[in-house]
């Protein structure tokens, strides 16, 4: 069964070749990896063709310009040929059994929308003892994502593509796989957690994601731009968020 792997690219010279090596070693091997470059100014396009050149199952495109991780993953998602999508940013990894075990996880609970728990990783690929979402269980919908009752971290996300209309995230520089989350869920859609910790998020410095205060503005614009939340539920919401973001409710602290 084919899983279409969704992944930007910008600047990531760095972590290509071991992210790459990630998808490479996993156990289910009926993959296509999805790339499309923002226009990078580092080595990455050409690290990404060496790839490509090697592997067949690796189908890269590139932007006219540089247009943000939202456009770029669109490009591959319109791309995409496999019944189910899994998101992979090009710093994060994978454990070998990820796609194995999660896709069986979704052919047994006919999930449209699953997550996992999710260990982090320094700019060194230093395991940092916490993994988030470890608490989880169940299935969450779509109010319970508008106040982060779950983390549903973007390189856990497996979708089944044949069960919504519309995959493309919107079009904003931060946040749009939440966003995007949250499109699905507004369906009537739940997001199931397999709480299994399969992947490896990256915590980068310079990254957007990186910066709390930007990420709660970028936050509260989802919640009155994209969703149209009016300022009551926009509050009631921001304040869930805030207080998950602040004491980190969804994570277990332990050692990897």
């Amino acid at each position: 069964m084919l899983v279409s792997i969704i992944s930007p690219s910008f600047n990531c010279e760095e972590f290509i070749r071991e992210t790459y090596q990630s998808i490479k070693n996993q156990k289910h091997k009926d993959w296509e990896w999805l790339v499309t470059d923002d226009c990078s100014t580092d080595s990455s396009w050409h690290i990404l063709t060496e790839i490509a050149e090697q592997d067949p199952r690796v189908k890269l495109s590139r932007n006219a310009k540089n247009a943000g991780a939202a456009v770029s993953r669109n490009n591959s998602i319109e791309r995409a040929q496999g019944e189910f999508l899994a998101f992979l940013d090009t710093d994060d990894l994978w454990l070998p059994s990820k796609l194995t075990e999660h896709l069986q996880f979704m052919l047994e609970n006919e999930a449209s929308i699953s997550f996992t728990s999710y260990g982090l990783i320094d700019e060194q690929s230093n395991d940092i003892p916490q993994v988030v979402d470890a608490k989880l269980t169940g299935a969450f919908s779509y109010q319970d994502m508008l106040c982060k009752r779950a983390t549903m971290g973007c390189c856990t996300v497996m979708v089944k593509a044949s069960d919504f209309d519309d995959l493309s995230m919107p079009l904003i520089r931060a946040g749009q796989d939440y966003a995007l989350w949250l499109k699905l869920l507004k369906t009537g859609k739940r997001a199931v957690i397999f709480p299994k910790m399969l992947s490896k998020y990256r915590l980068v410095t310079a990254s957007l994601s990186a910066n709390k205060v930007n990420k709660a503005k970028k936050t509260w614009i989802i919640y009155r731009k994209i969703e149209k939340l009016n300022l009551f539920s926009a509050s009631w919401a921001f304040v869930n968020y805030a207080y998950r973001a602040f004491f980190k409710v969804n994570y277990s602290e332990r050692t990897l």
